[in-house]
This record gives C-alpha cells, structure tokens and sequence, in this order.
C-alpha cells in the first residue's frame, strides 16, 4: 500500500538511467536516495548511499542543500491535503450509514465535500510548486537527467479528481437542503389547517354552476301553447296559493 501512495513514495523524481554512475538516483517527499555524493560544498569528506529519511540525523550537514524552502512547502501542502483526505474518509463510511431523513446527512454531505475541495487546492498547489522547482539546477545533482517520477504523476491525478468529487458533494448537500425546507414547509401547511386541493375543486364547481333562470322555457315543437301555459299553470309557485280553473 505505501509502495502505491504517493505521499509516502520516492518516486516524486527520479533519474533518467542515461548516466552511468549518478550521485542522485530518486526522491520523494520523505525519503532521498543518493550514490556516492558527497556535500557540495566539500567541507565535509561523508559520502552518502542508499536510501534515508530527508530528516535522518546523518543528513545535518546538508540541510541546507537538501531541504531548500520550496521543498518544505510542497511538504507542508501535500500533508495537508493527505490530513483532510484522512478526515474526509471516515466521514464518508458514516455517511453511507446515514439516512437521508436524518439531520446530519447534509452535515456530513457539507463537511465531506469541503475537505475534499480544500484538500484539492492543497493537493494541487504542491504538484504545482514542486513541478516548477524539482528539476532545477540549483538542487539534486544531474538536473539534465532528472524526470518528475509516476509518484508525482500520481499526486497530480489526485489533486485532479478530488476538486469534482468534492463539488458533487456540495451540490449533493444543496439538494437535500432544498428538499427538507420544501417538506417542512409542506407539513407546517397542513398541520396549520390550509385551504387543500378538494377546497379549491369545490369553489370552482360553485363559481361556474349554472344559475337557475325565472324566464318561461319555451314549449318543445308540436305542444300547443294552451297546454304549455296550464302546464305551467300546475306548478307551484313558492309563496303562492295554487289554484284550479
């Protein structure tokens, strides 16, 4: 697992294999490895081999040369962004297991995608630093066969993906948050009694009824008008006597 992560891998540059015998062989953000070199400067005669920690006791008398201050901020940049990588990923186990009724669901939704934007930016401000000053002439010896290694190729990708993954988070969040605003509006109306769908259907059916009309209706074709005005005659009128002649 740690030969894979780029964080812990020293693989960030390496050379190229074009020199028979280079002094510098490969590097990452925590670890150096070196083939007979031997300080710069010559005021020490210690010749370093193999494979060590940047910050490794025997490295003292070349600190200067070996963590210049570029180097330190694509450090502190990159164990940020793995910090909040490292926040984010238990936050998301917990977010699986949350339902979406629950209140902390758009918590953990918010807190997840803005770890993973800001770790992104972090991510990203590293690889670019690094990349502007890893193979200049003025650090690891052979600069002209000096290559950005897959770790860093790695840590690029990375940095990439973790800035739309934690904006889906958000826009995630900003759905949710909509929809529980939109529920709990819904249930304040109908728990304060407002009008439903059934009370509007009602005054529309009373609105467009027809009225009724005092007007005679005139008598179907072949009824005499006689017999059309005793039928009349017949029926009772509201508050009138009826009478038969």
């Amino acid at each position: 697992m740690g030969a894979s992560n780029p964080f812990v891998s020293p693989y960030w540059l390496v050379t190229d294999g074009r020199i028979a015998n280079p002094r510098f062989t490969n590097l990452g953000l925590w670890e150096v490895c070196f083939n007979h070199f031997q300080d710069i400067h010559r005021f020490y005669d210690v010749v370093f081999r193999g494979c060590m920690w940047v910050f490794e006791e025997e490295y003292y008398i070349i600190h200067d040369f070996l963590l210049p201050s570029f180097y330190v901020a694509v450090q502190a940049f990159a164990t940020l962004c793995f910090v909040l990588c490292l926040i984010a990923l238990p936050l998301t186990l917990a977010f699986l297991r949350t339902s979406r009724d629950d209140d902390r669901y758009v918590v953990l939704l918010l807190t997840i995608g803005s770890c993973q934007v800001i770790a992104s930016i972090f991510g990203f401000i590293a690889v670019v630093i690094f990349g502007a000053n890893g193979d200049s002439r003025d650090w690891m010896p052979g600069w002209q066969n000096n290559d950005m290694g897959w770790s860093f190729a790695l840590a690029v990708v990375g940095g990439v993906m973790l800035l739309p993954a934690g904006i889906l988070y958000l826009v995630e969040a900003r759905r949710e948050r909509y929809r529980h605003l939109n529920e709990i509006s819904n249930r304040e109306v109908s728990e304060y009694g407002g009008p439903s769908d059934d009370y509007y259907q009602q005054q529309a059916q009373q609105y467009f009824a027809p009225e009724p009309s005092s007007r005679p209706r005139r008598p179907p074709p072949g009824q005499s008008t006689s017999a059309a005005a005793a039928a009349a005659a017949a029926v009772p009128t509201p508050g009138g006597i009826q009478t038969d002649i």
